[in-house]
């Protein structure tokens, strides 16, 4: 059995049922890891002989009868900006290149508890600013599908390291599009769960009223997996953290924390079936016109047309408020990464400057000015300046009004609809080197994912076709808030179809996928 040709759900069971184990499927990803990695450069910290350790360990563990969950034995891989006790934690920044944290992330210490194996740290772009993975002070991660382009960012390596078999899942983090892009750019799965679903103790901030942790997948099942185990980890210390504590349309059955997790019926992935009859699923008329490359265009109205054959009900209505969403987004989170990143001063901990003269301020100059790059430095002026005194009234104080006015419009539009269908970036994977050199562009290109960020909404990117160049297309499917059983419904449904279609002979795609 080769374990890479299968998922981490179907690795977990092969896993428990005897037919492989988790020591071999952690060789097979390292053997992919020295194959594929000096061309990809997925990670930034990768210790192949303590992740072999670990699988002994769970291995033991998954026999004994302790680890029973569906992922127990699955090497993972975790972005750099969550952190892991023992392991350093970089935030792909000169700043914290020698930073080893005393403990792990909430959503780090679900997946390991339940038995998943740790590969490594995943590169990024620099404190998760940016949307290519080319900003990381490690060197830019290239897209599986053709190195000359970008995997998507922030979370760039964790995409690039599932779609290349470098892992079976990975975690990544969200704020203003940094899972859905890069899984949309790599041909895999990326879901951010609603504000607050996922205990963000750990992560690392960049703006905190819009990060979340989220999964980046091979499949949609793979997603709900994942999902369970990081919802369901206690938290320890977060007070946006809502998890299992509010109401959703059936109650939230995540794993238990600490040892002995089993296979839950009920949860997430037990409830995952191809079913869409009656849903109402709206595809705004805003996400369609000018700066939506044709090829995507195409591809997000063939993935409503095979969705309405499933028995959906797919209607364009206009959301209101697109034009807004980026200058907002960008206001609120600059403004939350000056204050954030303000910590970063040579004192606590972290790079510092030599030769700072005896001068307090001038070691925080000089220390700043040579640990952070360009992106970084950018954002934390421009958040610097509209929190100023001339200025905050004129910009920060607006944006949050646009804010509140985006979720307006989303409520608006889910007393209507199940769920929203759109695309995830107005075009396929750039070539390296092309954002850099427009950064105002390279915003322009989250103007699909940032409003679900300011919304908090739950949203996820599933693969819906290629270019003419063979790179991957992803759409986007938004929920309303707690409605990721609902929404993964849909994407899991859409999943399967697609796939038949594509296996299917001529005569039957031209049918349909068919009912049922």
């Amino acid at each position: 059995m080769n374990p890479l040709t299968l998922s981490a759900v179907e690795l977990g069971r092969a896993i428990r049922e005897g037919r492989t184990t988790a020591v071999e499927a952690m060789r097979a990803v390292l053997e992919q890891v020295e194959e594929k990695e000096s061309s990809l450069n997925c990670y930034i910290t990768l210790d192949k002989e303590e992740a072999l350790e670990r699988a002994q360990e769970v291995q033991k563990g998954i026999e004994a009868g302790r680890l029973l969950g569906p992922l127990a034995g699955v090497p993972m891989a975790v972005k750099d900006n969550l952190c892991t006790k023992g392991i350093r934690t970089t935030c792909a920044s000169r700043m914290l290149g020698c930073f080893v944290p005393p403990y792990s992330a909430d959503a780090v210490l679900g997946l390991e508890r339940a038995g998943a194996v740790l590969v490594g740290k995943t590169n990024l772009d620099e404190f998760a600013m940016g949307s290519t993975t080319e900003t990381s002070f490690y060197g830019p991660t290239h897209n599986p599908w053709n190195p000359d382009h970008v995997p998507g960012g922030s979370s760039g390596g964790s995409a690039a390291a599932v779609a290349a078999g470098e892992c079976f899942f990975a975690l990544g983090s969200d704020t203003g599009g940094s899972v859905r892009q890069p899984a949309a750019h790599c041909g895999v799965v990326g879901m951010k769960p609603t504000y607050g679903r996922v205990s963000r103790y750990g992560l690392v901030a960049y703006a905190s009223s819009l990060d979340q942790v989220g999964p980046i997948c091979r499949n949609v099942e793979d997603c709900a997996a994942v999902l369970e185990l990081i919802a369901g980890a206690v938290p320890a210390s977060d007070s946006t953290y809502v998890g299992s504590r509010v109401g959703q349309e059936q109650p939230w059955t995540g794993f238990p924390a600490g040892e002995g997790h089993r296979v839950a019926s009920g949860g997430l992935s037990a409830s995952l079936k191809r079913d869409v009859k009656g849903m109402r699923i709206g595809l705004p008329g805003d996400y369609l016109g000018e700066g939506l490359d044709g090829e995507v265009r195409d591809a997000l109205l063939g993935a409503a047309e095979l969705l309405r054959e499933e028995g959906a009900v797919v209607e364009d209505f206009e959301l209101g408020l697109a034009e807004y969403a980026v200058p907002a987004y960008y206001t609120v989170a600059c403004a939350e990464a000056s204050s954030n990143l303000e910590r970063f001063d040579g004192i606590k901990y972290g790079y510092r400057a030599g030769n700072g003269g005896g001068d307090l301020h001038r070691m925080y100059k000089k220390t700043r000015s040579e640990g952070f790059g360009a992106e970084v430095k950018r954002r934390i002026m421009l958040g610097g300046f509209v929190l100023s005194s001339g200025y905050y009234g004129a910009y920060y104080l607006k944006a949050l009004k646009v804010k509140a006015m985006i979720k307006g419009a989303f409520d608006k539009a889910f007393s209507r609809y199940d769920c929203i269908l759109g695309p995830v970036a107005p075009s396929p994977a750039p070539r390296l080197g092309e954002s850099l050199k427009d950064p105002l562009k390279m915003y322009l290109g989250d103007a699909y994912t940032v409003s679900v960020n300011l919304a908090g909404l739950p949203a996820v990117s599933v693969p819906c076709g290629t270019s003419r160049t063979g790179l991957p297309i992803g759409l986007q499917l938004i929920g309303d808030c707690f409605q990721e059983r609902k929404l993964l419904q849909v994407a899991y449904t859409y999943e399967q179809c697609r796939k038949i279609r594509e296996s299917a002979p001529d005569s039957v795609r031209r049918e349909g996928c068919g009912k049922g």
